[in-house]
């Protein structure tokens, strides 16, 4: 099976058929990835070209790997600084995930 980079690095550019059909295989792949293998991936991408991954890919990886370990704060806090470089519009749940990540980090349960 392709991994997460090859997958995505195949995406053809261009819309069309092709496109929908690698980026369906790459968006089941990514469904059923391990949080490792999606923060892997994630720090590859970055290291290559931070703008490649559209930012519905990377919302939806990240989201994917918080709910697989809600209790990372180190994860938490990556997911919030990435979603901080896209506009206000995600001011909210950047501010919600740093919180949960200092709820964690000072063993406070927020209940």
């Amino acid at each position: 099976m392709a991994s997460l980079s090859e997958l995505f690095w195949r995406i053809p550019e261009a819309s069309g058929p092709a496109r929908s059909e690698a980026e369906y295989r790459f968006i089941e792949t990514l469904t059923f990835s391990a949080t490792k293998d999606i923060i892997a991936f994630l720090d590859e991408v970055y290291a290559r070209d931070f703008t490649a991954l559209p930012v519905w890919m990377r919302n939806l990886a990240f989201r994917l790997a918080c709910l697989q370990d809600p209790d990372n704060a180190a994860l938490l806090r990556k997911a919030a600084a990435d979603l901080d470089c896209f506009g206000p519009d995600w001011d909210d749940q950047v501010a919600e995930l740093r919180q949960r990540a200092q709820r964690l980090e000072s063993g406070d349960s927020g209940s």
